[in-house]
Formats: structure tokens, sequence, C-alpha cells
């Protein structure tokens, strides 16, 4: 085994808090295993605009508790020089494995550095924590999650006391101010001092969660939901009672949390067989809708009944989602800027513009969309939805569900659907058809090497449309930052290509605008653009080698 691997192991080993992780490394130095710890300590997790998340374990290069206490302490020192002494930083976390651990490590050093700290009740959702950091008043608040990633993961978001998540350079500074820490015996962590919050903050967000819905609408949709074996039953069903909609049935299988997931593969509501037993659960109980959250409760899926679709069940599109809820605002009377990413569908800017509204386009993630000035509604096709920014300054999977039922329950009374919806703003704005090319790797370099081909060799035509235009966002442009990733503009179409920023893929989003003269011509529309997605996929893939 190579020397200095070595002794950066029992240096590691020498300061590690954990007996849990202390067991894990002494039987990897023990066994000689030099890949799996060249593995562990082939680097140090990254702190960016995401916080923290990888894969639970010992050693640098996964989540532990000696990450997390280094993490703590960094961001202490980043708020302390902001003039943040003895400010509050408030706690949130999910019901992952070791989350209640790290959350605890957070208070203690945040403690020990002279701040106050304070801790959610118990494992609840993302959201609750983001509404508590401006009800308290805090200077900053952290998530410990990993939202829908694996089981084996664990993750670290951090808030600023604006309730939106940090952006540069506060990530920059914080990850300098980590990479200061000295060694873990030096950054105190007392036994006890913070606070343990009791459920007045829950209740404040359920009270908040009213200014979602319009005085005196309908409340009649019947609900399928799922949590995910994440954190949102407790809170999603009394929202749903404070609000008066019929109590939703619950997919028994997955209504508790837990950290092993065991009914899906990838606790995601996007992912192929996720949603089976919400399915199955509808297809018994016949509701209107069905609803799911992703484990930390900011994601909000949604399926309709489609007699076309294979079990009478379709899931809806993150884009379709976000077109829908724009709508059902815009219908309601709201006034504001309607924002988006850059990944999400054009059609939302059809929708506002028709409206009358401010329209914007951000970076990916919520980080970007929350900051957008007078935002009354933003959302991201991967499944977010900021339907309450002046309460939630991110995705919030609860107030998005409350608004999907509302919508559903408006159509129900007049004798409609969400797919009715849908069709008549096709034939408003033109069918907007979106998908994505999404390849998870094992090798980091198969991504690199992609974008690296796509910016030596950028395709000229895809699926036999022109590239009209062609951007390298690394560059940046006139309205957003630099960041890694390609924009192409076609006759009638648009990709984006990026790595993801939380997971190891390479994500490709793919739209096509295809003109409808009439409801006659809805479905030669759709078959059109299913044809244009899946020759774009094709070709595209090819020019990335991937």
């Amino acid at each position: 085994m190579q020397q200095d691997l070595l002794t950066r192991a029992k240096a590691w080993l020498a300061e590690d808090p954990d007996p849990e992780t202390r067991v894990e490394l002494e039987g990897l130095i023990e066994a000689g295993d030099e890949p799996a710890l060249a593995d562990r300590f082939a680097g140090t997790l990254q702190f960016g605009t995401a916080g923290l998340r990888g894969e639970i374990g010992a050693g640098p290069m996964r989540m532990n508790r000696s990450v997390v206490i280094r993490a703590a302490a960094g961001l202490a020192a980043y708020l302390k020089a902001q003039g943040r002494t003895g400010g509050l930083v408030v706690i949130g976390y999910d019901a992952r494995y070791r989350s209640a651990d790290f959350a605890r490590d957070t208070a203690a050093v945040m403690t020990g550095a002279g701040l106050r700290a304070a801790v959610l009740p118990r494992p609840l959702p993302t959201p609750v924590l983001a509404y508590a950091i401006r009800h308290l008043g805090a200077v900053a608040g952290v998530e410990v999650t990993a939202s829908h990633n694996p089981p084996r993961d664990n993750g670290y978001k951090v808030y600023l006391g604006d309730g939106s998540q940090i952006v540069p350079p506060a990530d920059a500074e914080i990850a300098a101010a980590i990479e200061a820490v000295g060694p873990l015996d030096g950054v105190p962590r007392p036994e006890s001092g913070w606070e343990i919050l009791g459920d007045e903050v829950l209740d404040a967000y359920l009270a908040r969660t009213d200014a979602v819905l319009a005085p005196g609408s309908p409340r009649t949709v019947r609900t399928v939901y799922t949590a995910m074996h994440g954190v949102g039953t407790s809170v999603l069903t009394a929202a749903f009672a404070r609000a008066g909609f019929p109590e939703p049935v619950l997919v028994a299988e997955q209504a508790e949390p837990d950290p092993a997931f065991p009914t899906v593969a990838f606790p995601n509501p996007e992912e192929p067989g996720a949603m089976d037993l919400a399915f199955a659960t509808a297809r018994r109980s016949r509701p209107d809708v069905i609803i799911a959250n992703d484990p930390d409760a900011d994601r909000c899926a949604v399926a309709v009944p489609d007699t076309s679709a294979e079990g009478g069940w379709r899931m809806l599109r993150g884009d379709e989602v976000g077109a829908l809820l724009a709508a059902h605002l815009v219908d309601r009377g709201v006034s504001g800027v309607f924002a988006e990413s850059i990944v999400s569908s054009s059609l939302l800017g059809r929708i506002a513009g028709k409206a009358g509204l401010g329209y914007e386009e951000t970076l990916t993630g919520f980080k970007w969309i929350a900051r957008v000035d007078g935002l009354r509604y933003g959302y991201e096709e991967a499944l977010g939805y900021c339907v309450d920014p002046e309460g939630v300054r991110d995705k919030d999977g609860i107030t998005a569900a409350l608004l999907m039922a509302e919508l559903a329950s408006v159509l129900k009374e007049k004798g409609r659907t969400l797919l009715d919806l849908l069709d008549d703003l096709a034939l408003e704005h033109g069918l907007h058809a979106t998908d994505q090319l999404s390849v998870r790797v094992e090798d980091l370099s198969v991504i690199a090497d992609a974008m690296r081909r796509l910016r030596q060799s950028p395709p000229t035509a895809l699926a036999g449309l022109p590239v009209t235009s062609a951007e390298d966002l690394s560059l940046g442009t006139d309205a957003l930052p630099p960041t890694d990733g390609l924009r192409y503009h076609l006759a009638g179409a648009r990709v984006v290509v990026r790595p993801s920023g939380t997971e190891p893929k390479l994500k490709c989003y793919l739209e096509v605008v295809v003109p409808v003269g009439s409801a006659d011509g809805l479905p030669a529309a759709r078959a059109r653009a299913a044809e244009l997605l899946a020759d774009i996929k094709r070709d595209l893939a090819a020019a990335a080698g991937i």
C-alpha cells in the first residue's frame, strides 16, 4: 500500500469521533484494501452551491461526522466574519441514516462557536426549515438531507438569513473557511446549550399554507398520496385537513419514514418503478389524482387517470405540472414575476407574456429562482415549485400539492380534468413537449469527455433541424452568470446539456414546440413531437459519445 495513503488514513482515524466510521476505517486498514482507501481519500467532498452530498462512510470523500463537523465549523467562521456572532442558526434534518447525528453535531459546533442554535423537533420536510429561517429571524439555516438520492447517501444544505440557498460568492467563502479548519479537537463541541424547538414552528408553517389557496375555492378532489418513505406524510395530511380537502388515501407501504427505502430502487418519483405502488393503490381506490413527494418533501409529482396509458394512470412531466400551476395562478388573477430555470419549458414564458406578467430565466436551482425580484411563482422541471415565495423561498412540495389539489377541484366542479387544461394550453400556445436524456455514470470523466466533445465539435443539426445558435454557458451570457453547460437553439426546438450538480449524471434537456391548429390536430402534433424528441435524443447521444 502507498505509504502516503496509509499515513492519511491513520491520521483521519486518529481524530474520527464516530465509533461506526472508526470501525469501518480500521477494517480497511487492517485488510490492506488499497482501492477502497484510495476511493475514500482521493480528495474531499466539495462544498458548493448545493452544499455537500455524498455516500455515508469513512474518509474525506464520504459523508460522516468528521466532514460535517468541519463543514459546520467553516460555516460558523464565515457567519462570524460577516458580523453574525451571536446570531441564530436553525437546523433541520430528514429521516435518512445519520441525519439526526449530523444535525446534533452542527448544533454543538454552532453553540461552541458563540452562535445560537435551534434544532427542529423531529425529521420534517425541508420547506419547514426554509420557512423557519425567516420566521425565527435566523442568520442561517442547515438542512441535513440527500433529497431523492439513493439510501447510501446523505447531504448538507445551507441557507442564509434571507431563507434561500447559498449562491456565489458565499459558497466559495464558506468552502475556504472549511479548508481553514484545523484539527477536530480544536473545534469546541459542548454537550448542550442549544434549543430543541417545539411544534410552534411547524404550526406556523401549516398556518402559512392557507395563503396558497383562494378563499372559498372548491376542495373536493380525492387523492392518493405517497411520501416515498420520506417525511412528508404527517405534514401533508395536516395541511390537507386544515384546507378542508378529503383525507388522502396513503400508499401504506411508503407512508412512514424508512432510510432503507425498501420498495424503490431510487426514492425519486421520476425514476422507473418508483410510482408502481401508488398506481396500484389508485387502481383500488379510484381517486381523481395521485400526489407524490420526494423523501424530504420539497418536490411534488402528479399523476392523472389516462385510459390510453398502461395501467390507466400517467405521470405528468415536471414541465406539465409547472404550466398547469402557472395557468391556475393566472386564472386567479395574481400579479408579479414568473420565473424558471433555463432547463425548463419555454411555455411558462408564453403563459406569463399572454397574461401581461413579468418573466425571467435563471440558472438551474432554486437558489437562483428564489432571488428573482418580485417573484410570484417559480418552477423547475425536476418537480420543484415555489408557489408561496413570501413564506418559503425555495421549492415546497407541500404547498405545491395544495395548489394542485385546488386546481384539480376547480376543474372537477366544471366536469373537466388536468389533461383537458393541458390541451387548452397546447391549443393556445402550441404543443410544448419535453424530454430528457440522462446518463448516470460511475466514472465522472465520462461526463467531462462528453462536454469536451460537444464543445470541440458542436452539432450543426439534430433530428434534421438546423442548429440556429449555440451557447457555451461556461462563458456566461448577458442575463446569466457562467455555469458548466451548453445550449442549442434549433428551428422549433431547444437543447440544454449540463452535468448534474447533485448526482453523477450528465443531463440533456430537450424541448420541441409543434403548432396546433385545432383540437383535432392534437394527436398528430403529439406524434410529431414524440418523433422529434426521439430523433434529437439519438443524434445528441451520438454527438456527445454517450
